[in-house]
């Protein structure tokens, strides 16, 4: 007997040797279900675990529709992490509570999972003495040491990486009028008042008594800016690394990625904002293939009400500078794969704490105090007092005397506190079953065998699409000649030969269900089967002769069967 499903704690951020044992026990519970592979190595070495999740008694993998989950591409993001570790454990129990959905599910298709892209960088983060870099642990652009400057780091080696503060006239900081913990900006033309200078808690080096600067990260690479879309230098977008898929982590997902065309649709979990980010990231809605853009707005909204978060374009609503395009992960699969693709931003603190009429990325910014009273309610009601941590004395070797305190961003902005993660991660799973289920899927309709005598015969192999989407699932992969029409084969026996026909054709793309307009719409859909093709040979045999016949579509699976000439 196999072992049981393990329990997972999702109130915790799982470290590496650990996160392994996890996914192992899970493969080991399920070994009809669940395949672990590595899909490669991080630049320190380690593993970058993947669960292959489907019915392996209902045909392999690769013959099936797919649909790619990921997570932890950003090194504190590890919420993300928890959310795929969510989404294996979902599929897995609800498999083997006989939950109708999933079993269907995973009969018909597949789930490729990453939880943790980047395992370098969420080490770094989990350490005993952690440091949050943006990704992988790599020195780029430099394998330096800075020689000056204000490097962040725990200095009092609690775990938690704060902010400083010192007092100082010129200071651009203040203690707010209605609580004193908290620092807001002193206003235009304001002085005579106790002011302060912040800066991240850190060591410094060569101090001249005056000047401080904050040092970048060493290990200054964004793997997310890595991919092979749009890739531009550093000067352009910062981390993007020396040239595209330069990374270990992006080269062996792009790998994978680019051998497995059964991937039609794809997620990648990040934090935080609490917002589903869809394509795309280059232009305008204006510019976007139009039955695409109407494809995506369906799905996302049907993402924003079954998730609680809202749905909106990257390029319109979710740049980090108004004169900023961003590039990464969601252009490469769907601008240049023409698969379906979005960025989930897992967690809001901000509207945890009350706030409502924000704007994610310009609230960031920019925002009333109110909006930071209402925070640092929540930390003491909610959190304990621990999300806004209360300022302490400590001895700078370098500073003397300054005060540690703020925002624990790490355990409270990045990611939820513990017992709010799997709440957060519960979001998804009904939604994503939705997105899967709508994949393209081939069906064989219909097989034919005629005599037209003297041991010649015409065979009819006919295929459907029982999904919703089409098979080439976006219109972008037409565009792109990425997807191919439905591939029909015949495999021949010796003694048998072609009269008519070729080994091999290429038919048709298929349609899916989606409806292509409303029942009121001025002109009817005139390919009304277009969700079906079917191939004719006329072939020399002898009878009682079988022959196999195979079908693919790149995206929606393989179908096999065989036909018997009589």
């Amino acid at each position: 007997m196999p072992p049981p499903i393990p329990v997972p704690r999702f109130d915790q951020f799982y470290r590496y040797p650990e996160l392994t044992r996890l996914l192992q026990d899970y493969a080991a519970a399920l070994p009809a279900l669940l395949e672990l592979r590595s899909i490669g190595k991080s630049h320190e070495g380690r593993d970058i675990w993947m669960m292959v999740v489907t019915n392996t008694a209902t045909g392999a993998d690769i013959d099936k529709p797919a649909f790619w989950v990921d997570g932890n591409i950003h090194a504190a993001e590890l919420t993300a992490c928890t959310a795929c570790l969510y989404w294996l454990h979902h599929v897995a129990t609800g498999w083997e509570e006989g939950d109708e959905q999933i079993r269907h599910l995973l009969d018909t298709r597949v789930l490729y999972i990453v939880p943790r892209l980047n395992p370098d960088g969420a080490e770094l983060a989990l350490a005993d003495k952690p440091r949050h870099i943006r990704s992988s642990t790599r020195p780029y652009p430099f394998d330096e040491e800075p020689v000056d400057g204000l490097t962040v780091e725990d200095i009092d080696g609690d775990g938690r990486m704060l902010t400083m503060r010192i007092p100082d006239p010129h200071g651009t900081y203040k203690k707010c009028a209605a609580d004193a913990r908290l620092m807001v900006a002193r206003e235009p033309g304001e002085f005579g008042g106790e002011y302060f200078r912040v800066m991240p808690e850190g060591m410094l080096k060569n101090y001249d008594g005056l000047k401080i600067s904050t040092n970048p990260d060493r290990e200054g690479l964004d793997l997310n800016r890595n991919f092979p879309a749009y890739w531009r230098q550093d000067f352009e977008q910062s981390g993007a690394g020396p040239y595209p898929t330069s990374e270990p982590e992006v080269r062996a997902m792009v790998d994978f990625v680019t051998k497995h065309r059964n991937i039609g649709a794809a997620i990648s979990y990040h934090t935080h904002s609490g917002v589903i980010l869809r394509p795309m990231g280059t232009q305008s809605d204006d510019d976007m293939t139009p039955e695409d853009l109407w494809q995506y707005k369906r799905f996302s909204d049907l993402g924003a009400k079954s998730t609680g978060y809202p749905a909106i374009s990257i390029f319109h609503e979710f740049k980090y500078h108004p004169k900023q395009v961003i590039t990464g992960t969601q252009d490469w699969v769907y601008e240049h794969l023409g698969a379906l693709f979005w960025t989930v931003e897992i967690w809001a603190p901000n509207k945890e704490a009350g706030i409502t009429d924000y704007q994610w990325i310009e609230w960031y910014r920019e925002h009333p105090v109110e909006d930071d009273l209402k925070l640092l309610k929540w930390s003491d009601e909610q959190c304990a007092g621990k999300a806004h941590v209360e300022w302490y004395p400590f001895r700078h070797p370098q500073l003397g005397m300054v005060e540690l305190g703020g925002w624990d961003r790490m355990n409270f902005w990045r990611n939820p506190p513990p017992a709010l993660r799997e709440r957060e991660a519960a979001r998804f799973p009904a939604w994503m079953k939705q997105i899967a289920l709508s994949l393209p899927r081939l069906e064989v309709l219909r097989t034919e065998v005629r005599s037209l005598g003297a041991e010649t015969w015409r065979v009819r192999f006919a295929v459907a699409n029982s999904g919703y989407l089409p098979s080439y699932v976006t219109r972008r992969a037409l565009e792109r000649k990425i997807a191919r029409g439905t591939v029909f084969q015949i495999h021949l026996p010796a003694q048998v030969t072609l009269v008519s026909g070729k080994e091999r054709v290429e038919g048709s793309h298929l349609e899916g269900h989606a409806p292509k307009n409303s029942m009121q719409a001025f002109q009817p859909n005139r390919d009304v089967t277009g969700d079906r093709a079917v191939v004719e040979w006329i072939v020399k045999g002898p009878s009682g002769t079988v022959l196999a016949l195979t079908a693919t579509a790149d995206r929606a699976g393989t179908v096999r069967t065989e036909v018997t000439l009589d």
